[in-house]
């Protein structure tokens, strides 16, 4: 892929991740990039739903409605909207249109180094400009950032432009990607510095609309030989499952992976 940036260095990875984060407006470095970090680099860039029930829209409906149905049982007040219903049950695993991302770029680069069955392969960081993104919107949704002056829409903001899935499935023919930002659910949500992306169609591939889009994105790629000291120094920083899944899950996975051997058979 043209896109494609292969990096040799730790400082080489960390120059790249912050390309074009000085802002001369505001005299402060402030990247526009959207970061998602996959441990393949051959992975396509597609949402769980799409993986899980492959091109049959209609389970979409479905899975929500069921989602909802049972979901009441612990905490009904959430669920409220179409996009409440995502974005919880893309929190907990359901298969969703929904795609993870988040603002810090070391984030990124944790998921794309953490699991260590896949060190022989290259990884990926992804970085997608949700500034252009978002500017390229049709105008009833391109209105309401401009009306409040932001970036990235938060859940009101949707429910106000758009209350359900299947009128922003209607706004046009061609597809579309929008960011957005969850409620703070957890502290899980919170220090990953996690937000959305979303098409208006949930079989819908990002890769795919982003071929279309080269100026939008660009790739990192680690390469499977640098992969351990990235790690390593990451570990030292502090981004690892012990602070990303707060609680004894995160703190096992933590423990399991760093007293793993460098190399294995």
């Amino acid at each position: 892929m043209t896109n494609d940036i292969v990096i040799r260095s730790w400082k080489e990875l960390c120059d790249t991740i912050y390309v074009d984060s000085w802002k001369e407006d505001l005299q402060r470095f402030r990247t526009d990039y959207a970061f998602r970090g996959v441990s393949d680099k051959n992975y396509p860039l597609d949402n769980r739903f799409r993986r899980n029930c492959g091109k049959d829209e209609k389970l979409e409906y479905h899975l929500l409605r069921n989602f909802k149905k049972y979901a009441q049982i612990e905490n009904s007040s959430n669920l409220t909207s179409d996009w409440r219903v995502l974005t919880i049950g893309q929190h907990y695993g359901l298969p969703t249109r929904l795609i993870d991302w988040t603002y810090s770029p070391f984030i990124a680069v944790h998921f794309a180094t953490s699991d260590l069955s896949q060190h022989d392969r290259d990884g990926v960081i992804w970085m997608l400009d949700f500034v252009k993104v978002n500017q390229s919107l049709p105008s009833p949704l391109r209105d309401v950032l401009e009306e409040v002056g932001s970036n990235t829409f938060t859940m009101e903001m949707l429910e106000e432009a758009v209350p359900d899935i299947s009128k922003f499935d209607r706004l046009t023919r061609e597809n579309l990607v929008l960011f957005f930002e969850p409620p703070s659910l957890d502290a899980r949500i919170i220090n990953q510095y996690a937000f959305f992306s979303v098409m208006n169609k949930a079989t819908a591939r990002l890769d795919l609309w982003l071929k279309k889009h080269p100026e939008m994105y660009r790739r990192i790629i680690i390469p499977a030989s640098l992969k351990l000291e990235v790690r390593d120094k990451l570990d030292q920083a502090n981004i690892n499952e012990r602070l990303l899944f707060p609680g004894l899950d995160g703190l096992a996975a933590w423990l399991g992976r760093h007293y793993s051997p460098a190399q294995r058979d």
